[in-house]
């Protein structure tokens, strides 16, 4: 057997090392605080997008459901810890998604994630514009920050309103990609906009800030209203690659439910498995502070700091080498 080697070199896996230890004195200096959460949950993610892990536990029937799911993303246990008062804080850890797998994705992967009480999701996007400037500084790159909003990228880009224009009028654009639209909705041609035009065109030495996205794509964000409603959302990129995905956080246990439903309503179109919702976070969500909360691919910020597309590059072993 001659792939016991690791596909990451000896630079890029002290280089790892060396921005975990960035990551933890930034926060340390902000007074934001380092916790641990379950990797396994009694409850899945409901996103009809991101299939999780399951296991079964053979203990004792008294340590609980034995129906275990690997987190996705430690997104549920941090919002509870916030609406237990323990204030700022965040997590560096593992997670796990079952089907991604490729170039850029690996079914395990590194996520740092943070929150941040009594801030907007436009405060939460210059922090983390601070940390990427930090991590790129660390491999001796620099970069330009540009934020825009999602309604404005795709006016510069292609000259119509994304909240507004007709299916057709998103479809034009693609048209030299020969797409197959059969089950294609607005939402996945604004999707595919974005990952075949609009990323591949970033400079490599730009972070860009995309914030209000359309209220359709609103996960866990809050919806504010106006002409067109948007959701108080924003992505993160280094050059053409997505390294995080940030939210003025939802507080309403009763629309949090609604929107829970709707993903296991398109989960059955799919035939896909139906998660438990996480009745926990529900729970929480009334004591939850007014907040900004932040997910970070680890592993996609390592790959922009070094200037490769290769996941592989920065991870020790990936699947395929387990």
């Amino acid at each position: 057997m001659k792939d016991w080697k690791p596909t990451a070199n000896i630079k890029a896996l002290r280089l790892r090392a060396q921005l975990y230890a960035l990551i933890r004195k930034f926060f340390a200096d902000r007074g934001v605080l380092e916790v641990e959460t379950p990797i396994l949950s009694m409850a899945g993610n409901t996103d009809a997008n991101i299939e999780s892990f399951q296991l079964q536990f053979i203990g004792p029937k008294s340590a609980g459901v034995g129906q275990r799911w690997l987190r996705t993303s430690p997104e549920f246990p941090l919002k509870r810890l916030l609406a237990s008062g323990i204030g700022d804080c965040y997590e560096l850890g593992r997670v796990f998604r079952n089907g991604e797998a490729g170039k850029r994705h690996n079914p395990e992967f590194s996520m740092l994630e943070w929150y941040r009480a009594g801030w907007t999701h436009h405060k939460l996007m210059d922090e983390c514009a601070e940390l990427v400037k930090d991590a790129l500084h660390l491999a001796g790159r620099r970069a330009t920050v540009r934020d825009v909003s999602f309604r404005q990228l795709y006016q510069d880009s292609f000259g119509f309103d994304a909240l507004t224009a007709t299916e057709a009028e998103l479809r034009g654009p693609l048209a030299v990609f020969d797409i197959d639209p059969d089950g294609l909705g607005r939402d996945d041609w604004l999707d595919l906009l974005m990952t075949h035009l609009i990323q591949p065109s970033i400079p490599a030495n730009r972070i860009l800030l995309i914030f209000d996205y359309p209220a359709s794509q609103c996960a866990l964000a809050k919806i504010r209203p106006g002409d067109v409603p948007v959701a108080e959302r924003f992505e993160v990129y280094v050059g053409p690659l997505e390294v995080a995905n940030g939210y003025h956080e939802l507080t309403d246990p009763t629309e949090q439910r609604e929107r829970f439903g709707r993903d296991l309503a398109t989960r059955q179109k799919r035939a896909a498995v139906q998660p438990p919702v996480d009745e926990r976070l529900l729970a929480a969500l009334p004591k939850l502070p007014s907040s900004a909360g932040v997910a970070l691919g680890v592993d996609r910020l390592l790959m922009a700091m070094l200037g490769t597309e290769r996941i592989a590059d920065v991870i020790a072993f990936p699947f395929d080498r387990a």
